[in-house]
């Protein structure tokens, strides 16, 4: 697999690996594969988690789905620009991002709505996750983003993920493929056994210009692994150098790839629910946009979700978002345009994409 596959959202994920401390595997993971820990029979109350999804209720027929979606994970670059040592402890999420998360959480729910959340295993061995308890409980779907934020497009350990670079004896071995397979596994036992979720959903660790076509192999093992959707998919778009503004070439191509970014069914069976661009990280990383710049880009593109009655995938995180929109201000626009539009949109999570997608397969 070469950088050219991928998005440029996996890219800034695949990049070459900085310095920082020396990891150690925690407790937690020994435990889990040492035991062979099955998955509890009771857990969390939570809906749909590994099961089929529901059809697609009567209420969201004829219009645009829109969804908010935060992957619970750190992020390079974020607090500080300089801040690089993420990359190798993407789930050790600190105490204000875990308070974005919450925040967030609840601010949406006040507006009757619910954000769709896919949390890095890894979170679990933390002291205390409580904070993810309480946003399970208040309704929102939490899905498996792999315990150690691997790239499941690897074929190579050392593409896996900045630790086992560093500490390979980690995964002595085992193939890249069992690697993956055992990091999907762990997420959906860490969740469980730490905080009674049961994993709602798949999300890949970076986004991929053609989602997972031609990895059927990668299909089917989600599909074993009990997961009935994906969102892997994340379409190329044109982005700015670093600060400058976009100009309406680039807004107008953010815009044109939302038709890319529309659930669809694998030959497997497996169904696809694509993130939207353009992204926190795209932006704020990649493009180094201000944040007036990322909510106009955002503006566009739900206008054209709720104008074609097309599907919307907000994909941010805590990590990056808290730092860079404090006050909410990008998920606010999102309920508010929602709101606006309430005879033809519907705010919901990523079980309602993948349920039209497989409607209208």
């Amino acid at each position: 697999m070469s950088r050219r596959d991928l998005s440029p959202h996996c890219r800034s994920f695949c990049g070459s690996a900085p310095s920082a401390r020396r990891p150690s595997r925690r407790a937690f993971l020994q435990t889990c594969v040492a035991g062979g820990v099955a998955l509890a029979a009771t857990g969390s109350e939570l809906p749909g988690a590994w099961a089929d999804e529901p059809a697609e209720s009567p209420a969201h027929a004829g219009k645009a789905l829109v969804a908010i979606t935060l992957d619970l994970e750190m992020s390079r670059n974020f607090p500080r620009w300089e801040d690089t040592h993420w990359d190798y402890a993407k789930g050790l999420l600190d105490e204000p991002t875990k308070r974005y998360a919450v925040a967030a959480a609840k601010r949406v729910r006040a507006a009757g709505g619910v954000i769709h959340f896919f949390a890095v295993g890894r979170v679990c061995e933390q002291e205390n996750v409580d904070w993810l308890r309480e946003i399970a409980a208040a309704g929102h779907p939490i899905g498996n983003h792999t315990y150690d934020h691997v790239n499941v497009l690897a074929t190579r350990s050392e593409d896996l993920q900045f630790r086992f670079q560093r500490a390979p004896w980690l995964i002595a071995g085992r193939t890249p493929a069992e690697v993956i397979a055992e990091n999907i596994r762990l997420t959906n036992v860490a969740l469980q056994e730490r905080a009674g979720i049961k994993a709602v959903g798949f999300r890949t660790p970076g986004g991929f210009a053609a989602g997972l076509a031609g990895r059927e192999d990668l299909q089917h093992l989600l599909l074993e692994q009990g997961f009935d959707w994906v969102s892997s998919k994340y379409p190329a778009h044109p982005n700015t150098k670093d600060g400058a503004s976009p100009d309406a070439s680039v807004l107008e191509g953010i815009v044109a790839a939302q038709a890319a970014a529309q659930p669809f069914v694998y030959p497997t069976g497996l169904i696809e629910v694509p993130m939207s661009p353009i992204s926190d990280i795209g932006a704020f990383r990649n493009g180094r946009w201000p944040l007036d710049d990322f909510l106009a880009a955002l503006e566009r593109a739900l206008e054209w979700t709720i104008r074609e009655r097309a599907t919307f995938d907000f994909l941010a995180h805590p990590s990056c978002l808290g730092v860079v929109d404090p006050e909410f201000q990008a998920l606010d626009l999102i309920v508010r345009t929602v709101e606006r539009h309430a005879d033809e949109a519907a705010l919901v999570d990523l079980r309602a994409l993948a349920a039209r997608a497989r409607k209208t397969a």
